[in-house]
């Protein structure tokens, strides 16, 4: 049986419920084990998630099997505290909540365009985990402006009942492993796609991935973590050559639907079509997912505990490789404020960001990532950020240039690298660079909020690496899937 929740009194009574059930658990209660909870296969509940104008309603999709389960048997529950939205699974016997996963979505970068207060759209969502024994509740909650969680969405799951399907896909390419280091209940494991190669294309596809996993793992922490890590390529052949790029009026058919464009921003990357993307990649091992497109544009996209992509052939193709993993991967903000995006901010006033690397730095006594500051260190942190700004201003006016006479890609590359040049230079001469502390401009704004570092590949696309504060996330992110 399968049964959606939607009135706002009764997914009150059943969140108020909830959490009195468990608060009288008897404390010191060992948990059950994965063999007593869980069977060794992955569920995945799809839904649709509508909104605009103020509105937001959530819709129950399918329950199908999602393939063999590949995630910790032992790190079952999330202690990141990460993600604009968290999912639980509670066992309906004891009302425990025996799994839990935060994540971001596009529906919830969507809200944040100018779009969303004009019209409705829907984002097809999945949500996966090892596959329940007896019934259980899964329950969605949202972040508030305050970082609490509430409900928005609940819906039980029978998996015994006839409407949930346990029968597995048969895979829809061949699947190929990239780095394997053991089990991958044992391991972080990053699944790669490729879209837009076709079947001659495939050895291209199958090089791209390699460097670019290599690229990946020359960069700390992931050099340090290597073997803590599965990396798989799967092989989905095109009929053509590329992805969909609107603004070139080039349209392709894809296999996971990778194009150019998403919310009007010419180089960011993704794939709306969630069931698609899911299908194909139910054919092997994964917690975290990166699209290969087999372009040359300068573009890619990140979201947290969805999917990252990057274009395999623009110069920058390592730097966006990695910089959009990390947005996927460990939920870390843009640090930069100077580019164009199609995401509209809050205003004057910012609550503190949930992602690790950003502050609004509403307590400069307290802020999050406070022991890494040195006692010596002023907080706000002063920087050269005139400077900056003026060199980043020229570079986005001439770049857009470059973008509406439709110029070669070499061309943006070249200013790209002029650009990158320039702000290594200035950068590492300021008196606090390579230094913790607070620095006035991040994620889109250039007041209000602060990044930790003067530098960070999350910054700028500066050969500095993960800074301190992001490489810790990272590595808080890797303890979670691999270590026991």
């Amino acid at each position: 049986m399968i049964s959606a929740l939607g009135s706002p009194v009764r997914l009150l009574c059943c969140a108020l419920a909830t959490l009195l059930v468990l608060s009288s658990q008897p404390t010191g209660q060992a948990p059950p084990g994965f063999d007593e909870l869980f069977l060794e296969k992955t569920m995945r509940v799809d839904y649709v998630h509508s909104g605009g104008l103020g509105q937001e309603i959530l819709a129950l999709d399918q329950v199908v099997s999602d393939g063999p389960w590949a995630g910790s048997r032992t790190r079952l529950t999330d202690d990141l505290n990460l993600g604009k939205y968290l999912f639980e699974v509670i066992d309906r016997r004891t009302n425990l909540v025996i799994y839990s996963r935060g994540f971001a979505s596009i529906y919830g970068e969507w809200e944040t365009t100018a779009e969303a207060r004009e019209v409705y759209r829907s984002f097809h969502e999945s949500l996966r985990f090892p596959w329940p024994r007896r019934p259980v509740q899964v329950v969605l909650k949202v972040r508030d402006s305050e970082n609490s969680f509430h409900q928005i969405w609940s819906t039980v799951v029978d998996p015994n009942s006839r409407f949930v399907n346990p029968a597995d896909r048969i895979p829809a390419g061949e699947v190929w492993p990239i780095i394997e280091s053991g089990p991958p209940s044992e391991k972080v494991d990053l699944l790669v796609i490729g879209d837009g190669y076709t079947a001659a294309e495939v050895p291209k596809f199958r090089a791209d991935a390699t460097r670019l996993v290599d690229a990946l793992f020359e960069e700390e922490p992931f050099r340090s973590r290597r073997a803590d890590f599965n990396v798989w390529g799967l092989d989905l052949p095109s009929a053509e050559s590329g992805v969909s790029r609107p603004r070139a009026g080039q349209f392709r058919r894809t296999p996971v639907s990778a194009e150019y464009n998403i919310f009007d921003s010419d180089r960011y990357v993704l794939t709306y079509d969630n069931r698609a993307l899911r299908d194909a990649a139910s054919a092997a091992p994964y917690e975290f997912l990166e699209i290969l497109v087999n372009e040359d544009q300068y573009g890619g996209g990140g979201i947290f505990n969805f999917q990252a992509t990057a274009a395999a052939d623009t110069g920058f193709a390592e730097y966006v490789f990695i910089h959009e993993f990390g947005h996927h991967f460990a939920g870390l903000a843009d640090e930069y404020y100077t580019s164009d995006v199609a995401y509209e901010t809050g205003g004057a006033y910012h609550p503190e960001p949930w992602e690790p690397n950003v502050t609004a730095l509403h307590d400069p006594d307290n802020v999050k990532w406070g022991d890494l500051i040195a006692a010596d260190t002023p907080i706000p942190t002063p920087w050269d950020k005139v400077a900056f700004e003026t060199g980043s201003t020229a570079a986005q006016t001439e770049r857009r240039a470059l973008r509406d006479e439709r110029a070669p890609e070499t061309r943006v590359d070249d200013l790209f690298t002029a650009q990158m040049e320039r702000e290594t230079a200035l950068l590492s001469a300021m008196p606090h660079a390579g230094k913790v502390g607070a620095f006035q401009g991040a994620s889109y704004e250039p007041t209000g909020l602060y990044r930790s570092e003067i530098d960070c590949i999350m910054f700028t696309r500066n050969p500095v690496g993960f800074c301190q504060v992001c490489s810790r996330a990272i590595e808080n992110v890797i303890d979670q899937y691999s270590r026991p």
